[in-house]
């Protein structure tokens, strides 16, 4: 064994140090863990309760933040500011009420052809089901009819969480126009009082740590449109050539679909399949799918980490959790805001003393 004196420098990192008895730490040190458990807590709980409230902040601030560089652009031309931001908040409504006006005859179409659409799908299960149905063992209980019904928990109530009732959604969505507007208008006015709430030697550690928060989550939202479009333009080039109704639609469709965290390549599947079901022959059908998994392959794989991978520096397993948790939590929306509020926390943990092992875990 070797004496202290003969250790190397890693060696001596990475000795165990002695236990503290409890009763020699101090009165503050006990009930550290308890404190902070109390509060993790309640901030969990809040967020439970708080969902749709925050939800639509979160979504302001990550419209925000795309729409800043053209506030910015607009302010450099001696615009006033709150009318700069107003003009991009309308181009936001604009391309929206665009895309929507655009897309609208092709779903006009695809509504009108979904009975068509849906009867082929029924068809084709049918199918399956005889085949299947042939391998089938038949157990006493289905030779006298009766069926071994379970309950079962249908994944799309968790996906749906924090949505709640159509009416209820679009009533939240109202105020995302409003508060992305005050969010850019008031901009440097938001940003200098955040700083003040915090003591004097915080404040320029929280005015660096606001300021590389923004600039991951501009990185993110570009980084991601950016895919989006590209993805969908490649999808739909393709899906043209192959013949597959609905191209237009579809292919873009699908590509914002694949942006999905988890589910995207599950997703960005379904439009080209349901359309393309009865339309296509199997090996049409086939070069769909090679075609929507080789793009989502190549996104996540060259493309995210060419845009975001310096920005977020996640580590797959802290991605993988945090994706679990906020899904759990918030439902799709959580699915949605896991990643940029996961990269939001580790920058926090980065910039507070006692935090940054945490921050280290989730890193790289």
């Amino acid at each position: 064994m070797k004496m202290e004196s003969e250790l190397t420098p890693a060696e001596l990192a990475i000795q165990i140090p002695t236990p503290v008895p409890a009763a020699a730490l101090p009165p503050h040190e006990k009930f550290h863990w308890a404190f902070n458990m109390i509060g993790v807590g309640a901030i969990l709980t809040l967020c439970y309760y708080a969902e749709i409230v925050l939800a639509v902040i979160l979504i302001s601030v990550l419209l925000a933040f795309i729409l800043a560089p053209i506030v910015d652009a607009l302010t450099f031309f001696r615009l006033p500011r709150f009318l700069a931001a107003g003009l991009a908040v309308l181009l936001l409504v604009a391309a929206l009420v665009g895309a929507v006006y655009l897309s609208y005859n092709q779903g006009a179409t695809l509504i009108q052809e979904l009975p068509k659409y849906t009867k082929k799908i029924k068809d084709q299960v049918n199918v399956y089901r005889k085949r299947a149905e042939t391998f089938e063992v038949l157990t006493p209980e289905h030779e006298k009819g009766v069926l071994d019904v379970r309950a079962t928990t249908d994944w799309t109530d968790i996906l749906n969480r924090g949505v709640g009732s159509v009416w209820q959604a679009a009533f939240a969505a109202s105020f995302v126009p409003f508060l992305v507007f005050f969010m850019l208008s008031w901009q440097s006015h938001v940003r200098s009082s955040t700083v003040m709430l915090f003591p004097m030697r915080s404040r320029h550690t929280a005015y660096i740590t606001l300021g590389r928060i923004t600039k991951m989550i501009r990185s993110f939202m570009v980084g991601n449109l950016l895919i989006g479009l590209f993805i969908g333009a490649a999808s739909t080039l393709v899906f043209w050539i192959l013949g597959v109704p609905f191209f237009y639609f579809a292919g873009f469709l699908s590509g914002l679909l694949s942006l999905v965290p988890y589910l995207g390549i599950v997703l960005s599947l379904a439009p080209p399949v349901f359309v393309g079901v009865g339309h296509l022959e199997s090996s049409e059908m086939f070069y769909v799918v090679v075609t929507v998994v080789g793009l989502h392959v190549i996104a996540m794989n060259v493309m995210y980490p060419l845009f975001l991978g310096n920005r977020l520096q996640l580590n797959p397993l802290a991605v993988t959790i945090s994706l679990l948790f906020w899904a759990w939590l918030w439902g799709g929306i959580g699915l949605l805001l896991a990643i940029p509020l996961t990269a939001a926390m580790k920058i926090i943990f980065d910039s507070v003393e006692t935090l940054r092992p945490y921050g280290a875990w989730l890193g790289e």
